[in-house]
């Protein structure tokens, strides 16, 4: 019998269970020390393929592989005790049927211990997301504007700019929800779309550019905290880590080209 005391966390049915209640708090971590102190405020950590971007200079999503989401989604894990976390589907692990979406979704549940996966796509992922759902695996939908399909539309578009596709970004997100997602993420949309998307679903929604009147929201934690230089237009900063970073790399140089630095509190002494 086990004395390990079970970790308490949040499960992906309390978060399907907070649609129209108080605002879902959500935040982007890729390691075990950002993702520690994300995890006091956040409902659940989303381990992005932005991380790609963010942390290996990649120009989209698109390189990421199944093993690198794998492995911070680990660390993330690890440096977490009660938000859900989430961890993205990279491209080309989930698209080409929803067997090799099961394996794939699998494989990332079992190596990282999260408790969801998420994945892009509206109608056309409905049948994967089905069967993943049915077979056990919590899944996070994402429609509107989606990173990994950037190639196909032309680089980071807004999406409802054109009243005339609303009713398709809505039946995807109905399509998605019916399939079985218990969230859904909503990406670079037109503050009313995104409004009227959320009262179409019964499932939270996670605006990430889109309204406030979503369910929940989620931010790039590096974007949000000042590490990046040029942030979309939706994203607020609530630090200034970059400046501050600079600055204290800037004062490390100079103490140690003036051998101000180690000084006598950072040296070990020699008793005889």
């Amino acid at each position: 019998m086990s004395t390990h005391k079970p970790v308490r966390r949040i499960t992906a049915p309390q978060i399907a269970g907070r649609k129209g209640g108080e605002p879902i708090v959500s935040l982007t971590s890729y390691h075990a020390h950002t993702a520690a102190i994300v995890d006091k405020y956040a409902d659940f950590i989303l381990v992005g393929d932005s991380l790609g971007m963010v942390m290996h200079g990649m120009e989209s999503t698109i390189g990421v592989s199944l093993d690198l989401m794998i492995m911070h989604g680990r660390a993330v894990v690890r440096g977490t005790q009660r938000a859900l976390i989430v961890v993205d589907m990279p491209f080309g692990s989930y698209e080409e049927s929803p067997a090799v979406a099961f394996r794939n979704a699998v494989r990332i549940m079992k190596e990282t211990q999260c408790g969801a996966v998420k994945l892009e796509g509206g109608k056309r992922m409905a049948e994967t997301i089905r069967f993943l759902t049915d077979r056990g695996i919590p899944v996070m939908a994402h429609v509107g504007l989606t990173p990994q399909s950037t190639h196909v539309m032309g680089g980071f578009k807004t999406q409802g700019r054109d009243e005339a596709s609303w009713q398709s970004h809505e039946d995807d997100a109905r399509a998605v929800a019916e399939a079985g997602a218990f969230a859904l993420v909503l990406e670079g949309m037109v503050e009313p779309l995104a409004a009227r998307v959320t009262k179409a679903v019964d499932i939270p929604t996670i605006g990430i550019g889109a309204s406030v009147e979503c369910d929940g929201q989620i931010l790039v934690l590096e974007d949000m905290l000042g590490l990046n230089p040029a942030p979309p237009k939706f994203v607020k900063v609530y630090g200034t880590l970059g400046n501050q970073i600079e600055e204290a790399v800037q004062k490390y140089s100079e103490e140690v080209k003036s051998r101000e630095f180690p000084g006598e509190a950072q040296v070990y002494k020699f008793k005889s």
